[in-house]
Protein backbone atom coordinates (compact mmCIF):
# COMPACT_ATOMS: atom_id res chain seq x y z
CA UNK A 1 0.00 0.00 0.00
CA UNK A 2 1.66 3.44 -0.92
CA UNK A 3 0.39 5.96 1.11
CA UNK A 4 0.99 9.56 -0.99
CA UNK A 5 -2.42 10.99 -1.59
CA UNK A 6 -4.59 7.86 0.70
CA UNK A 7 -6.52 8.65 3.28
CA UNK A 8 -5.56 7.11 7.24
CA UNK A 9 -7.50 7.97 10.50
CA UNK A 10 -6.13 7.71 13.29
CA UNK A 11 -8.21 7.47 16.96
CA UNK A 12 -6.06 9.11 19.74
CA UNK A 13 -4.58 11.40 17.06
CA UNK A 14 -4.05 14.71 18.87
CA UNK A 15 -1.33 13.26 21.86
CA UNK A 16 1.27 10.52 22.20
CA UNK A 17 1.97 7.37 19.72
CA UNK A 18 -1.60 9.02 17.85
CA UNK A 19 0.18 12.18 16.92
CA UNK A 20 3.36 10.49 15.96
CA UNK A 21 1.55 8.48 13.77
CA UNK A 22 -0.09 11.62 12.37
CA UNK A 23 2.65 12.74 12.21
CA UNK A 24 4.32 10.55 9.66
CA UNK A 25 1.45 9.87 7.88
CA UNK A 26 1.74 13.20 6.50
CA UNK A 27 5.26 13.18 5.86
CA UNK A 28 4.81 10.34 3.53
CA UNK A 29 1.76 12.46 1.82
CA UNK A 30 -1.28 10.75 3.30
CA UNK A 31 -4.72 12.86 4.38
CA UNK A 32 -5.14 12.22 8.02
CA UNK A 33 -8.47 12.12 9.94
CA UNK A 34 -7.72 12.61 13.48
CA UNK A 35 -10.37 11.08 15.65
CA UNK A 36 -9.60 12.49 19.29
CA UNK A 37 -11.88 13.66 22.12
CA UNK A 38 -10.02 16.72 22.92
CA UNK A 39 -11.34 19.30 19.93
CA UNK A 40 -8.91 22.36 21.78
CA UNK A 41 -5.97 20.15 20.92
CA UNK A 42 -7.73 19.27 17.80
CA UNK A 43 -7.88 22.38 15.99
CA UNK A 44 -3.96 22.73 17.04
CA UNK A 45 -2.87 19.90 15.24
CA UNK A 46 -4.75 20.82 12.39
CA UNK A 47 -2.94 23.79 12.19
CA UNK A 48 0.23 22.26 12.43
CA UNK A 49 0.01 19.73 10.43
CA UNK A 50 -1.93 21.75 7.45
CA UNK A 51 -5.52 22.16 7.12
CA UNK A 52 -5.49 21.09 3.15
CA UNK A 53 -4.81 17.38 3.97
CA UNK A 54 -5.65 17.31 7.94
CA UNK A 55 -9.09 16.78 9.60
CA UNK A 56 -10.41 16.99 12.83
CA UNK A 57 -13.31 14.72 14.66
CA UNK A 58 -14.30 14.62 18.03
CA UNK A 59 -15.08 11.37 18.51
CA UNK A 60 -16.17 8.88 21.63
CA UNK A 61 -14.88 5.44 20.19
CA UNK A 62 -17.29 3.52 22.47
CA UNK A 63 -20.15 4.97 20.47
CA UNK A 64 -21.65 4.05 17.50
CA UNK A 65 -23.44 7.31 16.16
CA UNK A 66 -20.38 8.91 16.84
CA UNK A 67 -17.53 6.69 14.67
CA UNK A 68 -20.19 6.34 12.11
CA UNK A 69 -20.59 9.96 11.52
CA UNK A 70 -16.73 10.70 12.22
CA UNK A 71 -16.10 7.87 9.02
CA UNK A 72 -18.82 9.76 7.20
CA UNK A 73 -17.30 13.44 7.72
CA UNK A 74 -13.62 11.58 6.70
CA UNK A 75 -14.75 9.75 3.53
CA UNK A 76 -16.63 13.06 2.50
CA UNK A 77 -13.75 15.41 3.18
CA UNK A 78 -11.14 12.91 1.87
CA UNK A 79 -12.54 10.37 -0.41
CA UNK A 80 -11.83 6.31 0.09
CA UNK A 81 -10.15 4.93 3.94
CA UNK A 82 -8.13 2.85 3.37
CA UNK A 83 -5.97 2.81 6.66
CA UNK A 84 -7.02 2.65 10.26
CA UNK A 85 -4.93 3.21 13.50
CA UNK A 86 -6.58 3.09 16.49
CA UNK A 87 -4.67 4.75 19.51
CA UNK A 88 -6.90 5.88 21.51
CA UNK A 89 -6.62 4.21 25.49
CA UNK A 90 -6.12 4.47 29.02
CA UNK A 91 -3.98 3.75 31.07
CA UNK A 92 -4.98 3.11 34.73
CA UNK A 93 -3.23 1.48 37.68
CA UNK A 94 -5.53 -0.11 40.72
CA UNK A 95 -4.82 -3.17 42.67
CA UNK A 96 -7.93 -5.75 43.00
CA UNK A 97 -7.41 -5.03 46.86
CA UNK A 98 -5.95 -1.97 48.41
CA UNK A 99 -4.81 -1.83 51.53
CA UNK A 100 -7.49 -1.92 53.64
CA UNK A 101 -9.22 -4.97 51.64
CA UNK A 102 -11.32 -3.03 49.40
CA UNK A 103 -12.10 -4.02 46.29
CA UNK A 104 -11.46 -1.94 43.24
CA UNK A 105 -14.55 -0.31 41.82
CA UNK A 106 -15.79 -2.11 38.99
CA UNK A 107 -16.82 0.87 36.81
CA UNK A 108 -12.81 1.43 36.70
CA UNK A 109 -12.38 -1.51 35.07
CA UNK A 110 -15.44 -1.42 32.81
CA UNK A 111 -14.08 1.80 31.84
CA UNK A 112 -10.78 0.61 30.56
CA UNK A 113 -12.27 -2.26 28.72
CA UNK A 114 -14.86 -0.38 27.34
CA UNK A 115 -12.19 2.39 25.88
CA UNK A 116 -9.20 0.16 24.68
CA UNK A 117 -10.78 -2.81 24.00
CA UNK A 118 -14.33 -2.17 22.85
CA UNK A 119 -13.52 1.10 21.16
CA UNK A 120 -10.97 -0.49 19.07
CA UNK A 121 -13.33 -3.47 18.22
CA UNK A 122 -16.17 -0.60 17.33
CA UNK A 123 -13.81 1.49 15.29
CA UNK A 124 -12.10 -1.37 13.23
CA UNK A 125 -15.81 -3.01 12.41
CA UNK A 126 -17.23 -0.21 11.43
CA UNK A 127 -14.00 1.23 9.45
CA UNK A 128 -14.25 -2.61 8.00
CA UNK A 129 -17.83 -2.09 6.91
CA UNK A 130 -16.65 1.18 4.87
CA UNK A 131 -13.60 -0.15 3.37
CA UNK A 132 -14.99 -3.49 1.95
CA UNK A 133 -17.44 -1.12 -0.63
CA UNK A 134 -14.35 0.11 -1.72
CA UNK A 135 -12.76 -0.35 -5.03
CA UNK A 136 -9.51 -2.63 -4.70
CA UNK A 137 -6.43 -0.52 -4.90
CA UNK A 138 -4.22 -3.15 -6.55
CA UNK A 139 -3.68 -6.46 -8.55
CA UNK A 140 -3.86 -8.40 -5.08
CA UNK A 141 -7.33 -6.67 -4.17
CA UNK A 142 -6.47 -4.75 -1.13
CA UNK A 143 -8.87 -2.47 -0.02
CA UNK A 144 -7.62 -1.55 3.63
CA UNK A 145 -5.60 -2.00 6.65
CA UNK A 146 -6.33 -2.04 10.27
CA UNK A 147 -3.77 -1.63 12.67
CA UNK A 148 -4.25 -1.97 16.51
CA UNK A 149 -1.96 -0.66 19.78
CA UNK A 150 -1.92 -3.38 22.45
CA UNK A 151 0.63 -3.29 24.93
CA UNK A 152 3.48 -5.67 26.28
CA UNK A 153 0.96 -5.43 29.49
CA UNK A 154 -1.37 -7.54 27.58
CA UNK A 155 1.19 -10.23 28.22
CA UNK A 156 3.26 -9.36 30.93
CA UNK A 157 0.82 -7.54 32.92
CA UNK A 158 2.48 -5.84 36.25
CA UNK A 159 0.57 -5.52 39.75
CA UNK A 160 -2.06 -2.98 39.70
CA UNK A 161 -2.66 -3.55 35.78
CA UNK A 162 -5.16 -5.90 35.89
CA UNK A 163 -7.96 -3.64 33.65
CA UNK A 164 -5.17 -2.27 31.47
CA UNK A 165 -3.31 -5.99 31.23
CA UNK A 166 -6.99 -7.37 30.57
CA UNK A 167 -7.66 -4.66 27.58
CA UNK A 168 -4.27 -4.75 25.88
CA UNK A 169 -4.34 -8.84 25.93
CA UNK A 170 -7.94 -8.85 24.27
CA UNK A 171 -6.87 -6.71 21.49
CA UNK A 172 -3.71 -9.45 20.92
CA UNK A 173 -6.43 -12.42 20.80
CA UNK A 174 -8.77 -9.90 18.52
CA UNK A 175 -5.72 -9.55 15.98
CA UNK A 176 -5.41 -12.79 14.05
CA UNK A 177 -9.47 -13.82 13.88
CA UNK A 178 -10.49 -10.18 12.75
CA UNK A 179 -7.74 -10.70 10.09
CA UNK A 180 -9.27 -13.95 9.13
CA UNK A 181 -12.82 -12.20 8.91
CA UNK A 182 -11.51 -9.79 6.97
CA UNK A 183 -9.06 -11.66 4.42
CA UNK A 184 -11.67 -12.68 1.84
CA UNK A 185 -12.29 -8.67 1.68
CA UNK A 186 -8.99 -7.73 1.40
CA UNK A 187 -8.67 -5.67 4.38
CA UNK A 188 -5.13 -6.73 7.00
CA UNK A 189 -5.23 -6.61 10.28
CA UNK A 190 -2.50 -6.24 12.57
CA UNK A 191 -1.20 -5.23 16.11
CA UNK A 192 1.63 -3.25 17.81
CA UNK A 193 2.55 -4.11 21.20
CA UNK A 194 4.74 -1.30 22.32
CA UNK A 195 6.80 -1.37 25.78
CA UNK A 196 7.73 2.02 27.60
CA UNK A 197 7.74 4.67 25.44
CA UNK A 198 8.90 8.10 25.96
CA UNK A 199 5.17 9.81 24.95
CA UNK A 200 5.00 13.55 26.80
CA UNK A 201 3.29 11.39 29.65
CA UNK A 202 5.72 9.24 30.62
CA UNK A 203 8.65 12.31 29.98
CA UNK A 204 6.78 14.60 32.50
CA UNK A 205 7.23 11.85 35.60
CA UNK A 206 10.53 12.25 37.37
CA UNK A 207 13.97 10.92 36.00
CA UNK A 208 13.90 8.64 38.47
CA UNK A 209 10.74 6.53 37.76
CA UNK A 210 11.84 6.90 34.23
CA UNK A 211 14.99 4.90 34.53
CA UNK A 212 13.16 2.23 36.46
CA UNK A 213 10.75 1.67 33.41
CA UNK A 214 13.42 1.30 31.28
CA UNK A 215 15.52 -0.68 33.31
CA UNK A 216 14.49 -3.73 32.36
CA UNK A 217 14.99 -3.12 28.40
CA UNK A 218 17.47 -4.93 27.06
CA UNK A 219 18.98 -2.85 23.95
CA UNK A 220 18.94 0.48 23.36
CA UNK A 221 18.71 1.22 27.56
CA UNK A 222 15.92 4.10 27.10
CA UNK A 223 12.42 4.62 26.61
CA UNK A 224 11.21 3.75 22.98
CA UNK A 225 10.20 6.89 20.93
CA UNK A 226 6.99 7.63 19.56
CA UNK A 227 8.32 8.53 16.18
CA UNK A 228 9.37 4.56 16.28
CA UNK A 229 5.83 3.46 16.83
CA UNK A 230 5.12 5.50 13.90
CA UNK A 231 7.79 3.87 11.72
CA UNK A 232 6.28 0.36 12.20
CA UNK A 233 3.01 1.38 11.52
CA UNK A 234 3.92 2.95 7.98
CA UNK A 235 5.96 0.27 7.66
CA UNK A 236 2.78 -2.22 8.34
CA UNK A 237 1.01 -0.59 5.69
CA UNK A 238 3.51 -0.86 3.03
CA UNK A 239 4.18 -4.09 3.64
CA UNK A 240 1.38 -6.19 2.18
CA UNK A 241 2.49 -9.67 3.77
CA UNK A 242 2.57 -8.97 6.95
CA UNK A 243 -1.07 -9.90 8.27
CA UNK A 244 -2.34 -10.90 11.31
CA UNK A 245 0.52 -9.79 13.78
CA UNK A 246 1.40 -8.53 16.76
CA UNK A 247 4.66 -6.74 16.85
CA UNK A 248 6.16 -6.11 20.12
CA UNK A 249 8.46 -3.30 19.99
CA UNK A 250 10.08 -2.77 23.33
CA UNK A 251 13.68 -3.39 22.94
CA UNK A 252 13.56 -7.08 24.00
CA UNK A 253 11.33 -5.53 27.71
CA UNK A 254 10.15 -8.58 29.60
CA UNK A 255 8.25 -6.61 32.17
CA UNK A 256 8.45 -7.59 36.06
CA UNK A 257 5.89 -7.88 38.74
CA UNK A 258 6.77 -4.55 39.13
Amino acid sequence: MQLENLTALVTGGCSGLGHATAVALRNSGANVCLLDMNGDVGAQRVAELGEEHTFFVQVDVRDESSVANALEACSDKFGDIRLCVNCAGIAPAKRILDREGTPAPLAEFQSTIDINLVGSFNVARLVASVMAKQAPINDEGERGVIINTASVAGYEGQIGQTAYAASKGGIIALTLPMARDLAPLGIRVNTIAPGVMGTPMLLAMPEKVQDALSANVQFPKRLGLPEEFAKLVIHLAQNSYINGETIRLDGGLRMPAK
